[in-house]
């Protein structure tokens, strides 16, 4: 069954991972099989309290979503051996309606690949293969032919054939045989004695009797004197002249040379294969080298197994690496628009809220459906975070009218629960490093043709960051190098004053435009702001537009 991720964005925060789990367990209520919340990076300290506070498990953890080969791929494929007769490798084309075969040998590594156009180019088509000539085994040939040996045995050795038919004068046959090894001449005759005798004396390698008919005992009895193999057929002397060439081992056709493809590879690689390279088929191998399966061009055509939901986010830019080869079914955010396009009409929800759990709680409701308690909490903690508290601008009476209707149903006391998560993980101290702490909660904005990094951090008191400051910003200038950004920065936000301090690198000029007090180089206050979404970025939008 097709797989539903649900899944917040890169550096997700709580209200992202929040979303994700909790709309999935709607969509499972609401009869939605297969359904299954996800993450794009790891959770941040807050998220990681939320959760073991609520005894809810992390989201499936999804470094991309790029389709892979083995998304495409079919893991039961017929396979053929090199010591098989052609016989049978045809009857595999045939019976499993295939175009093309892996051969593998005894431990299942691939040794090459048969193709069934390239089969017929080679030994099929009229006139491509006159000669006489061919390889095969004694047993092969009597596999093919259905035969029983009347004198001989069934070797499995292979063997240079020249295959002639008795169907003619003794005395014109002996001289069509002249030149010829005798111990590489298969006669093929009916019930003609002056044939099937001169064979023998000949001590051919092996006579083939057609139509079911006999052999004279004298003549049996001399064969087996003279070393001579006899097998009898019921196939007619055509037929069976055409079937002992298709006993032929299948080690003869087979293509050595053959493109193979890691199962973890890219998709995108696998069609640049067939469809610019111009193969045919590309053998897929485990990570052990082993078969997998087979690509042709019809694996292109093949679903990928799974499909995203996107929560918290619409732009591609903040979204799990890969989506963009992936459908998505539906949105539900509540940031500004900047969603791309797609090719057929979808679920797109958004609402001017504090938070994405604000919408999804809201969904709960519209269906009626009562989230279980622990799900109400995990919502309701969502909201929280990203409004901080209901104190940031962000916050609406639709946020507030929902932490009314999930506090009553977790039994939790909003302001209670609020400060406990904040008090529990604020600040700089749960992250290893002053650029895990950037990084947490870091997302980029385009300003025109420029795209700025902005990331955030809520703190009770601002002395931890002051001790850290120098650490902080060598930590922004190095983020600004490695992501090749005009300007990167980070917003301290205090949860109890309602103040930010704005701490940049790069872009200097802004402090002539940028309407806050300058502290020091590089550092700014922002009181009264909180909110990166509405307020920070709408104001940065409009002092880097002025530059």
């Amino acid at each position: 069954m097709k797989k539903t991720y649900v899944i917040g964005h890169r550096n997700p925060d709580t209200d992202s991972i929040a979303s994700a789990i909790a709309y999935a367990d709607l969509k499972k209520r609401l009869g939605a099989d297969n359904v299954v919340p996800a993450m794009a990076g790891s959770p941040n300290p807050q998220t990681r309290f939320v959760l073991e506070r609520l005894g809810i498990k992390p989201p499936k953890y999804l470094a991309d979503v790029h389709p892979k080969v083995t998304h495409v791929l079919s893991r039961t494929p017929v396979t053929a051996r090199p010591d098989m007769t052609l016989k049978e490798a045809l009857e595999l084309f045939h019976r499993h309606s295939v175009r093309v075969l892996p051969v593998i040998d005894e431990k299942g590594f691939p040794v090459g690949i048969v193709s069934l156009l390239k089969l017929s180019e080679k030994y099929l088509v009229a006139g491509s293969n006159p000669s006489r000539t061919f390889d095969a085994s004694l047993g092969g040939i009597a596999a093919c032919l259905k035969g029983t040996f009347l004198a001989g045995e069934p070797d499995s050795k292979v063997e240079q054939l020249h295959l002639f038919i008795g169907a003619m004068l003794e005395e014109s046959f002996s001289s069509r045989i002249d030149g010829y090894d005798p111990s590489s001449l298969l006669i093929m005759t009916g019930n003609r004695r002056t044939i099937q005798e001169a064979a023998i004396e000949r001590r051919v390698r092996l006579l083939v009797i057609t139509g079911g008919l006999g052999i004279e005992e004298d003549l049996l009895a001399q064969a087996r004197n003279n070393g001579v193999s006899v097998l009898s057929t019921n196939y007619d002397t055509a037929t069976a002249a055409g079937l002992a060439k298709l006993a032929t081992p299948l080690s003869t056709f087979v293509e050595k040379k053959f493109s193979r493809i890691g199962i973890g590879e890219p998709f995108e690689h696998l069609r640049v294969r067939l469809i610019q390279g111009g193969e045919s088929a590309v053998i897929a191998v485990e990570e052990d080298g082993t078969l997998a399966g087979i690509a042709t061009k019809s694996s292109l055509l093949e679903p990928v197994p799974f499909a995203l939901i996107l929560v918290d986010h619409n732009e591609l830019g903040q979204a799990v690496p890969g989506a963009e080869s992936v459908e998505i079914l539906e949105v539900i955010d509540h940031h500004k628009l900047g969603n791309p396009g797609t090719n057929l009409p979808i679920a797109f929800m958004t609402a001017p809220v504090g938070s994405t759990c604000t919408v999804v709680a809201a969904l709960y409701r519209e269906k009626g459906v009562l989230p279980e308690p622990n799900m109400a909490a995990l919502l309701l903690a969502g909201i929280l975070s990203d409004t901080v508290i209901l104190r940031s601008a962000t916050t609406t009476d639709r946020d507030r009218e929902m932490v009314g209707w999930l506090e009553e149903i977790a039994g939790l006391k909003h302001g209670e629960f609020g400060r406990e998560i904040f008090n529990a993980c604020s600040g700089f101290t749960p992250h290893p490093s002053p650029e895990e702490a950037i990084r947490s909660d870091f997302k980029h904005f385009t300003v025109g043709t420029t795209m700025i990094g902005v990331g955030q951090v809520e703190v009770v008191g601002f002395d931890e960051f002051h001790g850290l400051k120098e650490d902080l910003r060598a930590a922004l200038k190095r983020i600004r190098a490695e992501e090749r950004l005009p300007l990167a920065g980070l917003m301290v936000t205090d949860i109890y004053s309602e103040t930010t301090l704005f701490l940049v690198e790069g872009m200097n000029q802004i402090a002539h435009v940028m309407d806050y007090p300058q502290l020091e180089p590089h550092l700014y206050e922002l009181k009264g702001v909180m909110s990166r979404k509405k307020q920070l970025i709408p104001h940065l939008l409009k002092v880097l537009s002025s530059l």
